[in-house]
């Protein structure tokens, strides 16, 4: 298949907003001529649109300047708009003659003050190289721009240019820059009879930020050498472009109101493409910084829930290894101690004095009825302590841990083990037991 011709090559999206804008700014009718002339200047809708107003007009100029104020565009450098306004040429044989005449002394009179500063730079420095108080400097120029010209003039931006340019980037704004230099002869009449004007004022306050400092300051000496301006009254167009803040337009000479603000108004459209693709890349970088941060936001929010179920289940581990442990611990203390009780009964049957004999006159039989309804017969002898009694029902498995022994008739209980008042418990005959008695053990294990 053939290859399409050129014109009839579909146009990407950014070379239809750019033949779109470029009708806007020129009025033509006819797409086709759009698209050629656009296409003549590879698309550099700056070059295109100056050409083609210079064609209409036919003075080198983007706008509809008056015809004794001819603006020269410099196009040699189309990502910058720069419009230097000349003064005024002598006209006639009287202003030729008075320029002839004084063209000599001007030209000494220039030469030798080039001369002067010359050597006075290798002599003292330039104090203004020095920038020690840029915030000073700046609020010392508003104060003497007031005292001349009055408060009726645009927002001055009270701070360094450095922060003036990082204001403008963080809230993309237009920034605009005027350097005043108080030796000039323009300077006096552009700050009457242009920057001071209502409309001047208005337009700026309600596009851009404002920046001005004279160049006699540090902060604005420094501002100058960056600048590199060619003449006053100077003013620059700064931008966020490319993400970076740079100089969109200059403006060089005496200019009037009108042509002021016509030539700002087509600096701010011609470049209001990049302020909106800037505003459009920051809002979508914000919308990803947000849902960044909410996810972030949601994974912590899960990361501490699942930090609390996981320190909760330790918890709940501890504390069942706890009550197992001491569980555990409680079984092995009710074993040790099971374990020591059966110990001390075999220790106290193994102490116990052997039973009497059944024809012993000495001897008691003693009939032992136990808790569980047990009955256990043993025979004692009348002079054994009644501790004997006690040891013996202790020795048989049968008999509680904790147990007293009480007798009817009357109904008492024994004291089979010493005590304070009474360490030597006494024997089964000053007990008064009988020949034949019977004795109930009474558990106190539970009290």
């Amino acid at each position: 298949c053939k290859m399409a011709a050129p014109e009839e090559q579909e146009l990407s999206q950014a070379q239809t907003e750019k033949l779109l804008q470029f009708q806007d700014l020129t009025g033509l009718e006819s797409m086709d001529q759009c698209r050629r002339t656009l296409e003549q200047h590879n698309w550099n809708i700056e070059a295109a649109v100056q050409d083609r107003l210079n064609e209409q007009e036919g003075v080198p100029s983007v706008f509809n300047p008056p015809p004794s104020r001819p603006l020269q565009v410099n196009t040699a450098d189309h990502r910058v708009y720069s419009y230097i306004v000349p003064r005024p040429q002598p006209r006639g044989l009287l202003g030729w003659s008075y320029y002839l005449i004084m063209l000599p002394f001007r030209f000494t009179y220039y030469t030798l003050l080039d001369i002067f500063r010359i050597a006075l730079r290798f002599i003292r420095p330039d104090p203004r190289g020095r920038v020690t108080d840029p915030v000073g400097d700046v609020v010392a120029f508003i104060h003497s721009f007031e005292e001349q010209y009055g408060r009726s003039h645009p927002v001055l931006y009270q701070g360094t240019y450095s922060q003036a340019l990082n204001d403008a980037k963080r809230e993309l704004r237009y920034l605009l820059v005027y350097l005043h230099s108080d030796d000039h002869q323009d300077t006096d009449e552009f700050c009457r009879s242009t920057l001071c004007t209502e409309e001047v004022v208005n337009f700026i306050n309600t596009r851009m930020l404002f920046w001005a400092c004279s160049t006699t300051k540090p902060e604005g000496y420094r501002v100058s050498q960056a600048l590199r301006e060619n003449t006053y009254p100077f003013l620059a167009m700064i931008m966020l472009k490319d993400r970076k803040m740079t100089v969109v337009g200059r403006l060089e000479g005496l200019i009037q109101p009108e042509d002021l603000v016509n030539q700002l108004t087509f600096i701010m459209e011609a470049n209001q493409t990049y302020l909106m693709s800037e505003r459009l890349e920051r809002e979508e970088r914000n919308q990803t910084q947000a849902l960044r941060q909410q996810q972030d936001e949601a994974y912590l929010a899960s990361l501490r829930a699942d930090q609390e179920k996981e320190r909760r289940r330790r918890e709940e581990q501890e504390q069942r290894r706890l009550e197992e442990e001491a569980a555990r611990q409680s079984v092995l203390a009710e074993e040790k101690r099971r374990r020591t009780l059966e110990e001390e009964k075999e220790r106290k049957s193994e102490c116990l004095p052997p039973e009497p004999p059944v024809d012993d006159p000495d001897s008691v039989k003693i009939v032992f009825k136990l808790p569980n309804d047990t009955r256990v017969e043993r025979r004692f002898l009348f002079s054994q302590s009644l501790v004997v009694i006690y040891d013996f029902l202790f020795s048989l498995k049968e008999t509680p841990e904790k147990f007293q022994i009480v007798a009817n008739f009357p109904r008492r209980v024994l004291p089979c083990l010493p005590t304070h008042e009474q360490p030597n418990p006494p024997t089964l005959k000053e007990a008064g037991l009988s020949c034949s008695q019977v004795l109930f053990v009474q558990d106190l294990t539970d009290d």
